[in-house]
């Protein structure tokens, strides 16, 4: 299984529901101008769904996150 893990602050447990949400952005201080869109990580959502995969994540605060994308396996020539 495809997995992204990170080192950073993590993500408060309560906040993981909504990080996959179209311009949610985690950290609030941040503005468009020096944080991005918060766009990416619903883009990779839709992406996954597209061809019947999913994508999720789990952290905690202060112990980074980690984040799994699942696709399925298609036969060949489909």
């Amino acid at each position: 299984m495809p997995e992204v893990a990170d080192t950073g602050s993590g993500i408060p447990p309560e906040e993981l529901p909504r990080l996959f949400d179209r311009f949610w952005r985690a950290e609030k201080s941040r503005s468009g101008q020096t944080g991005g869109s918060g766009q990416d990580l619903s883009i990779v959502r839709k992406l996954a769904e597209a061809h019947g995969g999913t994508v999720s994540a789990t952290g905690a605060e202060g112990r980074g996150s980690v984040f799994t994308v699942t696709l399925p396996v298609l036969p060949q020539g489909g």
